[in-house]
């Protein structure tokens, strides 16, 4: 069919000159108006009616071929349709009378097939009838043989056997076996009778089961067991030894009193409920629980009766362990519980019990009676106000702890990078910390560490409030520490925390002993990036200490602009020793490389190059502008001499002596080589400093070009 109808869609080919293709008519979706709004953009409608109508043509002569190819297959075709209405016609009338024979055939067998139906499912109803009867014969026996079996016990007291027993509970399977076959046709008096003997013997197994076990006779306390299980009566076994043998020990032992009295508190009763397990059931739970000496399956003492029991208990009697307004008392019983729990759980001795004692309504709901957001909250006021009351306060003298003298490379010197340490450390505390609560205290570590990173930063635009002779009646250095020795502790201190905060990383680690990775992993890049933002804090503290050295002692420099006037017209002498400014501006430098270079040798090297940087170039300066001052004046006095001069008919090769623009540029020689020799003193070399060799290139220049002008 297909290839037939590739054929009849075979179009010929349209002339190449067409402004259409043959495939555009037997397209699916064909539309005349498409096709000539399409085509009139390209062609006229003139050229596109010729070109259709050469086409057309074309198909004609098509059609034509068509028929004259299967001209002959039509002529049998027809030949072959002669007679056909007749043929039909004859068949038609015995078709219909073999339907009507083939209905009536199948109505014979629907009706024997309900017949036959019918007979069976009276055969069913007797057979069932049958049965009940059987079954109530049963019955009879069952509880006639019941009633004398049970009797033989006479009262609670005095139980039966457990080989009697056991042949008790088996009759009495077969009876309520025989009970479910025939309910419909039992009389209510056998129904209470089986009611009555189900109580007795339960009763007599119930009194027999905790015979055993407090008698600690593992052999028949596993025969009752097996009992139970053939009377499928598993959950009234649990059932009976939490009522009667647990719960009587658990009120004894869990009650406010007893917390209050106990010595260990709530971990003394615990201890109290564990010794119930090992005096009382241990030979049960043996026997039942754990699956490599399991005699008896199905069976779970231990979630059940024991734990079910004590929730209860707890939940009713000793409500105030859950509040959490004491956050010590709250840490301190919390930990105790889940210590109680994780050996609740090693009791298990299987995962299957472990599962079920976790999946347990009743432990579900006991963990969330430990409000343990409340105790973050009371836990975070508490750190969080510690730490927010001393980054509160404004910087002064107090809020150094360690003066230079007593600074070392391991404590901080600062009080509020102390109680910042302090606290972080504290939320990992072992009487503060909850792994339940990991999430919480990481997210107050990092706000710490950033609150800590905004004090730095603010203090740093902050004014120096120094202390006064009112306040302190002996008022001295020493006791009144500068905003410079300030900014060394904080930057010292920020360093210092930087590389201990990883170790609180290690601290988590010790507590969890094999953290999820990718958990692992999201912490180390919180960790990475607070380091990153402290670290970006440095540079910030470099600069205040860079200009605190620079205003100590870029103002000496100044007196540079002196020289010129001790030398001109004073008769001084050529000088030979350096100013006391060049000293003097390096005097203070060098007490502060004295006094810490010792302790943090790289980062004073650091301040040092980048404060005398400053310095030299500020002094490159006032030396460029005193030489560019003297060569002014000196070549406005040589014209002036050399007029006086010739006036007078003196030549000016007959002046002698050292003029004092010479004296002048000697001093600053001097001055500048006591300078690099100085700088030199404080661990700080040339190549470290460029300028400082421009300097002196300047210097040695200015000196050389007034000797070549004689």
């Amino acid at each position: 069919m297909s290839a037939m109808s590739e054929e009849i869609f075979n179009a010929p080919k349209a002339p190449k000159d067409s402004c259409f293709s043959e495939h555009d008519f037997i397209q699916k979706e064909f539309d005349v108006d498409t096709f000539l709004q399409e085509h009139k953009k390209n062609v006229s409608l003139e050229k596109m009616r010729d070109d259709l109508g050469v086409y057309l043509k074309i198909l004609r002569s098509a059609m034509i071929e068509l028929i004259n190819k299967d001209y002959a297959d039509f002529v049998n075709l027809s030949s072959n349709l002669i007679g056909l209405d007749k043929a039909i016609e004859n068949l038609e009338g015995p078709l219909g009378q073999l339907r009507e024979e083939v209905m009536q055939v199948r109505q014979y067998l629907d009706d024997a097939i309900s017949e036959v139906a019918s007979n069976l499912d009276e055969h069913r109803h007797i057979r069932e009838r049958k049965q009940s009867l059987h079954s109530l014969i049963r019955i009879h026996k069952s509880i006639s043989k019941l009633s004398l079996i049970l009797s033989a016990g006479n009262s609670i007291e005095n139980p039966i056997k457990p080989d009697i027993l056991e042949r008790a509970a088996t009759e009495f399977n077969q009876l309520k076996f025989h009970t479910s076959r025939c309910n419909a046709d039992l009389a209510i008096v056998q129904n209470e009778k089986s009611a009555e003997l189900d109580e007795l013997l339960t009763a007599h197994l119930n009194q027999l089961f905790l015979n055993y076990i407090k008698g600690k006779e593992p052999a028949f306390l596993t025969r009752c067991l097996r009992i139970y299980v053939t009377l499928d009566k598993i959950l009234d076994s649990e059932d009976v030894v939490r009522r009667l043998l647990i719960k009587p020990k658990i009120e004894a032992v869990i009650n406010e009193a007893n917390l209050q009295s106990e010595p260990l508190g709530l971990q003394g009763i615990y201890y109290k409920l564990e010794n119930i397990l090992d005096e009382d059931i241990k030979q049960l739970l043996d026997i039942t629980l754990y699956p490599e000496r399991a005699l008896v399956k199905g069976f779970n003492f231990l979630v059940n009766s024991f734990w079910t029991e004590i929730e209860e208990r707890i939940e009713e009697y000793l409500t105030c362990i859950f509040a959490p307004g004491n956050p010590e008392l709250f840490h301190r019983r919390y930990t105790e519980t889940l210590d109680f729990l994780s050996r609740m759980e090693r009791r298990c001795g299987s995962a299957e019990v472990i599962a079920s004692l976790k999946n347990h309504p009743q432990y579900t709901r006991f963990l969330k009676k430990w409000n343990l957001p409340v105790y973050y909250q009371i836990r975070f006021q508490e750190i969080a106000s510690t730490v927010e009351s001393v980054l509160s306060a404004n910087i002064s003298p107090s809020s150094i702890k360690k003066r230079k003298n007593s600074i070392d490379q391991d404590s901080f010197s600062l009080n509020a990078t102390c109680v910042v340490c302090d606290c972080i450390l504290r939320t990992w505390a072992d009487n503060v910390f909850f792994s339940q609560l990991l999430h919480r205290f990481w997210k107050l570590n990092l706000q710490i560490c950033s609150r800590y990173n905004e004090w730095c930063k603010s203090s740093l635009s902050q004014s120096w409030q120094v202390i006064t002779i009112n306040e302190i009646s002996t008022v001295t250095e020493t006791e009144n520490p500068t905003r410079l020795e300030f900014l060394v502790c904080l930057y010292t201190d920020i360093e210092k925390l930087v590389k201990k905060l990883p170790s609180f990383l290690g601290i988590l680690q010790q507590k969890f002993k094999n953290p999820d990775e990718k958990t692992l992993k999201l912490l180390e890049d919180c960790l990475t990036e607070t380091i990153k933002s402290m670290e970006e804090t440095l540079p910030l503290v470099t600069s205040e200490i860079v200009k605190e050295l620079l205003s100590q002692s870029a103002s000496h420099l100044k007196q540079i602009s002196d020289i010129p006037r001790l030398f001109r017209r004073t008769n001084r002498e050529i000088p030979t020793k350096p100013c006391a400014y060049v000293k003097n501006a390096l005097t203070f430098l060098s007490g502060f490389h004295a006094d810490y270079v010792p302790i943090f040798p790289e980062e004073i090297k650091l301040w040092l190059q980048q404060t005398l940087l400053f310095l030299t170039e500020q002094y490159m300066g006032s030396v460029n502008d005193v030489i560019t001052s003297v060569q002014k004046t000196e070549e406005s006095l040589r014209r002036l001499k050399t007029i006086r001069y010739k006036s007078a008919g003196v030549s000016s090769s007959e002046v002698q002596g050292v003029s004092d623009d010479e004296k002048i540029r000697v001093q600053l020689s001097i001055d500048v080589t006591n300078y690099v020799t100085l700088i030199k003193s404080l661990g700080v070399s040339e190549q470290d400093l460029p300028c400082l060799q421009d300097l002196t290139r300047i210097v040695k220049a200015a000196v050389k070009s007034r000797s070549e002008l004689k």
